[in-house]
């Protein structure tokens, strides 16, 4: 299967590859910037690591832990005869002053406490509604 990878970056680690797309973002000044192509699939992975990078940022910010700059890159396979998920993966860069055990902490934090992985993970429910004005 190709390469299913998506980059969600802030701050110091904010990418500035012309392909990447940029949005406003409420915990970093200059805004994120997100490397994924436009697939289903890669938008599931964006969606988590959407979330993992601003939890990065509210948690660091709960627990005192002072950040610069954010870099989540996730990815996942898909089995092709049932276009199931075989699961993603995430990794987290974050850019701070803090010591690694801080650092550590917050990652710690996010991992428990972020609400995509964590639907993800526990198998949410996903159902077709009609469209208005089509019941």
């Amino acid at each position: 299967m190709d390469d299913l990878g998506v980059t969600v970056s802030a701050g110091s680690y904010r990418s500035t590859d012309p392909e990447a797309v940029h949005f406003p973002h409420r915990w970093s000044d200059e805004g994120v910037a997100v490397q994924a192509a436009f697939t289903g699939a890669h938008l599931l992975h964006l969606s988590a690591a959407g979330c993992v990078l601003n939890d990065v940022y509210r948690e660091a910010q709960r627990l005192g832990v002072a950040v610069a700059g954010v870099r989540v890159s996730a990815t996942g396979d898909f089995d092709t005869d049932t276009w199931v998920s075989r699961g993603i993966t995430y990794s987290v860069e974050v850019d701070s002053p803090a010591g690694a055990d801080d650092v550590a902490g917050v990652l710690e934090a996010v991992d428990q406490v972020a609400e995509i992985p964590r639907a993800i993970r526990a198998g949410a429910t996903v159902r077709r509604v009609p469209a208005a004005g089509q019941e």
